[in-house]
């Protein structure tokens, strides 16, 4: 099970720190949430502060772009310092084209599905996926709790992906207590916010999701 701390739920004013934190506690990826206040109703980061976050980190950073016409803004994020960029199906009416735009900019290739986008949308592109990120609740904000139903939308994507390696990852409302049955479910990667940053020590909160993950395999 990889382990990505969201840094939606950091502190913004000692960010660097922030990431030493995870990163010592054996965390695998950065989970970083990029909004632009149109397709999502909140407003976060761009690419300068990623630029920051990748001379602070040998981390992976899994960029999260929740915003209208992604493609725009691919090339430019690539730049800043993003390993995998993952675009919304809902947001990219030529999702093929925009993924293999990813893939050519020198990065790995993930798409989101909100909570009420069904998985038969990606069925055409999985090919052409590096990750499949299940958001389980409404993109927008840190916080919220867990959609229920996630848990049978990640069993069906894994039956989706059949052997394609393929990360299957999860992000919203994720902690220590719904951590195995997600990794029951097939997923691979778990981004978690709140359960990392509003914990006393972020480090052994990684060590404990992952341990959680795994506790009953």
């Amino acid at each position: 099970m990889k382990i990505a701390p969201s840094i939606l739920s950091a502190d913004f004013a000692a960010l660097g720190e922030a990431v030493a934190r995870v990163e010592a506690g054996g965390a695998d990826q950065l989970h970083v949430d990029v909004m632009d206040g149109r397709f999502v109703p909140n407003i976060t980061i761009g690419p300068p502060v990623l630029e920051s976050i990748r001379k602070r980190t040998r981390l992976p950073l899994d960029v999260h772009l929740m915003i209208v016409e992604p493609e725009r803004y691919i090339e430019t994020f690539v730049r800043a310092g993003a390993d995998l960029l993952t675009v919304h199906a809902e947001a990219c009416p030529h999702l093929n084209r925009t993924l293999n735009q990813i893939r050519e900019a020198g990065a790995k290739a993930g798409v989101a599905l909100n909570p009420s986008t069904p998985p038969d949308t990606i069925e055409w592109v999985l090919d052409d996926l590096d990750l499949i990120l299940v958001m389980s609740v409404n993109p927008g904000f840190g916080g919220q709790a867990f959609i229920p139903s996630s848990y049978a939308k990640v069993r069906q994507i894994k039956t989706l992906v059949g052997t394609r390696p393929i990360e299957v990852s999860v992000d919203g409302g994720v902690n220590k207590e719904k951590a195995w049955a997600l990794a029951q479910a097939g997923a691979s990667t778990l981004v978690a916010g709140s359960a990392i940053y509003g914990a006393q020590d972020p480090a052994q909160a990684v060590r404990d999701l992952r341990t959680a993950s795994e506790a009953h395999r």
